[in-house]
């Protein structure tokens, strides 16, 4: 059975086509802690097994190395999901194709403009939607008479070429845009709502309302970014003119890499704050390479209270928590959002219980005496849904909350066991 380490960041579309063929098939899939998409993957240890610096990338247990997403998928996949003949094989790999040059990059020209990621160019936008509407008009002639792309089961095939469709039916096909493809409304609601899917992915909303542009989210990701680069250049003395270099071909970027890609740098308000004596980076390597009984005490041997505070959270709607899974992906997702405040922050945010009985808290450490989400517009998307509660450093009670997050043991208030625990640093 296959195994190994996933590198990749969360809610990212190519990963999904190997986690769910894992799912499917038994392999044994664990995801890279702490990956940090910009900064893990352009690493020296990251470059030397994965040269192109891309991700999905997959270590296999047996010491391996693969990349690109069809093939990861491929590789933990079953004899059912790659095709059981020659025939099926080869059909599966057209419909790789089919997603990658038919799907893909008219969906990135509609959607990535309407998201900010990339300058709207109206012919652009409508050609895409003429190669969308091409496609889906195939797709949909083709799942006429049949449930699924290749035989009478799910294949990598369905995985691949729904997973690719993701972006369009999140945020382009409303209900009257998908209206005419009904075959294919029907295909991909199946391939999506499967138990293997939903584990993955989660409860998918198809899109209510297509998204519109708005000219500020790109004048606003970009702006500053321009601006700043052309005073830098204004202010650089000139120098002689260099023979042109041939360009090098530009990497494909989906949504998400395009966003972290293309986000301006902005100022940390943690800059502004004395760093004091407590070595986060050391403290964090710390946590990583040793067991909670050295690293718990070193974190209070080592920690700074005139520099640093230590807060618990908790949160505000648990009746609102139903699955596992979900309410694990709400963490996950607060994390993502809060990528700037890791240099200066560390966290061990718990959930205690069981499906549709179960809670949120944890214990959040950064640089500083106030309440840090306020001090940044990015990092206030999440904060307002949780209690917080700034504790005394001293105290033993917060020794004894410390110890039970950074550990991931004990209960909640109501007694609720501790289910699994994530941490951010």
């Amino acid at each position: 059975m296959a195994s190994g380490t996933l590198y990749t960041y969360p809610e990212n579309f190519r990963a999904y086509k190997a986690l769910i063929a894992a799912k499917f098939s038994g392999a044994q899939l664990k995801l890279a802690q702490d990956f940090v998409f910009g900064e893990t993957n352009k690493s020296e240890a990251f470059l030397k097994k994965f040269p192109l610096g891309k991700v999905p990338a997959l270590e296999t247990s047996d010491g391996q190395y693969l990349s690109e997403s069809n093939a990861i998928a491929y590789y933990v996949a079953n004899e059912q999901l790659r095709g059981k003949t020659d025939a099926e094989k080869a059909q599966i790999i057209q419909w790789f194709g089919f997603a990658d040059s038919e799907i893909l990059p008219a969906s990135s020209a509609w959607v990535f403009p309407l998201l900010g990621i990339m300058p709207y160019n109206k012919q652009n936008v409508e050609n895409a939607k003429e190669d969308i509407k091409k496609a889906l008009t195939f797709l949909n002639n083709y799942l006429l008479t049949r449930t699924y792309l290749v035989g009478e089961r799910i294949t990598l095939a369905d995985i691949s070429v729904a997973m690719t469709m993701l972006y369009l039916y999140q945020y382009i096909l409303d209900p009257t845009l998908r209206k005419p493809y009904q075959n294919v409304n029907r295909w991909f609601q199946t391939i999506i709502n499967q138990p293997e899917s939903v584990a993955v992915v989660g409860a998918f909303k198809l899109a209510e309302k297509t998204l519109e542009y708005d000219p500020k989210k790109f004048a606003e990701t970009h702006g500053k970014k321009e601006k700043k680069e052309k005073e830098k250049k204004e202010k650089e003395p000139k120098k002689e003119k260099e023979p042109k270099k041939e360009k090098e071909p530009a990497e494909e970027l989906d949504a998400a890499e395009a966003a972290l890609a293309a986000e301006p740098k902005s100022s940390n308000p943690f800059d502004n704050m004395p760093k004091g004596t407590f070595d986060f980076d050391d403290f964090k390597r710390f946590y990583s390479n040793e067991d909670e009984a050295k690293s718990i005490p070193y974190f209070f041997e080592k920690f700074d209270p005139q520099n640093y505070s230590i807060w618990f959270c908790e949160y505000k709607y648990p009746e609102e928590l139903t699955k596992v899974f979900m309410s694990c992906n709400l963490i996950s997702g607060m994390y993502q959002r809060l990528d700037k405040m890791r240099k200066a922050a560390f966290a061990s945010v718990c959930l205690f219980g069981t499906d549709n009985d179960s809670t949120i808290s944890g214990i959040w450490v950064w640089r500083g005496q106030e309440l840090a989400f306020p001090l940044c517009p990015d990092w206030q998307i999440d904060y307002e849904s949780y209690n917080w509660t700034k504790l005394n450093p001293s105290d033993e009670k917060t020794k004894e909350l410390v110890t039970q997050y950074f550990s991931w043991t004990g209960t909640d208030k109501d007694g609720r066991k501790f289910n699994q625990g994530k941490i951010f640093k």
